[in-house]
This record gives structure tokens, sequence and C-alpha cells, in this order.
């Protein structure tokens, strides 16, 4: 199976004998991996602590917003 975060990063341009694919740095695919990783963890400790505290975060809610923001501009700047 492909890799769909690898495939989501990869870059495509046309050329004069078609189109030419850009994979991106190893590294930049596994700094996105994390990113996604870290967020998904920060989104169940919010959740747990929503659930147990019955109270919000701000810290941990404005860590989950600066990772998404830091990663939707990572896709869109990738594909430019």
């Amino acid at each position: 199976m492909a890799d769909p975060i690898k495939h989501a990063l990869t870059r495509r341009r046309f050329q004069r004998g078609g189109f030419v694919e850009e994979e991106p740095d190893e590294t930049l695919v596994y700094v996105v991996k994390f990113g996604i990783a870290m967020t998904v963890c920060l989104s169940a400790l919010e959740i747990a602590n929503m659930a147990f505290l019955r109270s919000w975060n701000s810290e941990v809610f404005s860590a989950i917003t600066g990772l998404t923001g830091i990663l939707v501009g990572v896709f869109v700047g990738r594909k430019t």
C-alpha cells in the first residue's frame, strides 16, 4: 500500500513531455507524520481533560490549533 502522506506531499508539474512528479524528502514525510500523531495525542488529552475534570484547557487547545495550522501550511506550501 502506498503512503498517503507521501502521495499528498508529492508535487506534480507539467513539462514539455508531460507531467513530472517530485517526491518529497523522507525527513519531511516523517515530520508531517509526527505532527499528525502529536495532534491526535493532544486531541485525546483534551477529550480526557473534558471528560474527567469537566473543564476546558485553553493551552492544550492552542497547541492543537498551532500544530494544525503548521500542518496545513506544509501541505499548501509544498503543492505550490
